[in-house]
């Protein structure tokens, strides 16, 4: 699957669309569950390497599908790389914010220990960057206030560390313009936004990577299961066979089994 057949997808309309910020993407879209009581809710943050030509569109039909296993299911955006608020420190700030602003958006229903933070891509280093909150240093962008503690997360071909990913020069610098700067000029900068230098994580953790990606290699989710194993956390590494970038987001693909087993494992994990 390419990435011009995942931006040509269409899905069912999110049911609403809240706003938890002033910004033009301070947006958070909702999908209720088909039927019965809001039980658990899934944070879905996009990929697109951070940048502002990639928006929360390509993961609606992921989002559709989820709700319809069950799920309230919350597609956070958030300012990319390219826009005003994008980048470092705006993008950090956005997904904090959001994430904190869930439950009283929600009348409530949105609850950390019933909550999973899934992500695509970059969207899944924003993820488990989320779940680090409580491991950011002083003055961070996101330290702030109460974090939304979320019951675990699902990361999807996620850019898991930052660090190698600027070594691999993944989409031509991404990382680099994300942050301005490469590790060895702030390594302050990535310290505070790398999650895989702010394990132990604490929370149950799914990383999903098919062996056939040709985007995000599969060796950095298995870097990030080594570091955060070693660190003592309860983390999972699921390599599927065959399976591109792009693959993991198609809910008519194999790989949304896995997506499925994923959250149910980490919804099922006692803290």
């Amino acid at each position: 699957m390419g990435l011009a057949e995942v931006l040509g997808r269409t899905a069912r309309r999110s049911d609403s669309t809240l706003r938890y910020g002033e910004g033009i993407e301070h947006v958070v879209e909702l999908w209720w569950p088909d039927s019965g009581p809001v039980t658990s809710t899934v944070v879905v943050l996009h990929g697109g390497f951070w940048a502002a030509e990639y928006d929360r569109a390509h993961i609606r039909p992921l989002c559709a599908e989820l709700a319809r296993h069950g799920h309230l299911t919350a597609a956070l955006e958030y300012h990319r790389v390219g826009q005003d608020r994008g980048g470092w420190p705006g993008t950090f700030a956005d997904i904090a914010n959001g994430l904190d602003a869930l439950p009283a958006l929600t009348g409530g229903l949105v609850k950390g220990d019933r909550t999973v933070l899934l992500g695509h891509s970059a969207g899944g280093h924003l993820a488990l960057w989320a779940a680090s909150r409580h491991r950011l240093p002083p003055g961070s962008p996101g330290r702030d206030g109460t974090p939304l503690r979320a019951k675990g997360v699902v990361s999807l071909a996620g850019v898991c560390d930052l660090a190698e990913a600027y070594r691999l020069d993944l989409d031509g610098g991404a990382v680099g313009r994300l942050l301005g700067v490469g590790p060895a000029s702030f390594p302050d900068r990535y310290h505070a936004a790398d999650p895989a230098r702010l394990l132990p994580l604490d929370a149950r953790c799914v990383l999903i990577h098919g062996d056939k990606d040709d985007r995000v290699p599969l060796e950095i989710s298995e870097r990030f299961h080594r570091l955060a194993t070693a660190h003592g956390d309860d983390v999972t590494l699921t390599r599927l066979a065959g399976a591109d970038h792009f693959e993991l987001i198609d809910p008519d693909a194999p790989a949304f089994a896995a997506v499925l087993d994923a959250l149910r494992t980490v919804l099922a994990h006692d803290r």
